[in-house]
């Protein structure tokens, strides 16, 4: 059984609970705070239709793609949910992905429609956002005060040479 320490007259109820939760109550660590690097994700949020071609490679000719993304703060404004589904040719796709800051980092986990997990760091610097995993990674660019992201992916079957996989274009419609 675990003694429970007085609560500090100054500490809410509320903040007792974020404490709790967090698993720091009675610890020396300190309940996360939202600061800037949160914030910096609010560029992704917002409901978005993509359209582009995956790259035509030998005896695999190019496809189109159509799909949809929607990035929503989840409770707490800790983390970002992104919910993606559409077409890839004739191939439904789509999965979810949790995004947060992780240290100093940013970290990405994408659970797709297959039963894949893909882990991912996520780097955010000016106008692009970079996801960066062991077989593919993607470069988005914002254009258009942030209603666009051009994006190019890259897949690599080593981790060491890499090739265009395939361009999309985000456009913001919410």
């Amino acid at each position: 059984m675990t003694k429970e320490l007085p609560m500090p007259e100054n500490i809410s109820k509320s903040a007792r609970v974020v404490t709790v939760a967090a698993g720091v109550e009675n610890t020396e660590r300190a309940a996360p705070v939202r600061d800037g690097r949160h914030e910096a994700l609010a560029v992704l949020i917002g409901k978005w239709i993509n359209e582009g071609r995956t790259i035509e490679i030998t005896e695999t000719p190019s496809v189109p793609i159509l799909t949809s993304d929607v990035y929503e703060w989840a409770p707490g404004g800790f983390f970002v949910v992104h919910s993606a589904f559409g077409k890839i040719g004739e191939t439904s796709v789509g999965g979810v992905e949790i995004i947060g800051v992780d240290g100093e980092e940013y970290s990405s986990t994408f659970y797709d429609g297959f039963g894949n997990v893909h882990v991912s760091r996520l780097q955010i610097e000016g106008d692009e956002i970079r996801w960066i995993g062991d077989r593919t990674r993607c470069t988005a660019t914002m254009t258009d005060d942030g209603m666009t992201q051009v994006a190019r992916h890259e897949s690599s079957a080593d981790g060491v040479s890499w090739s265009p996989s395939m361009d999309v274009t985000l456009r913001k419609v919410a």
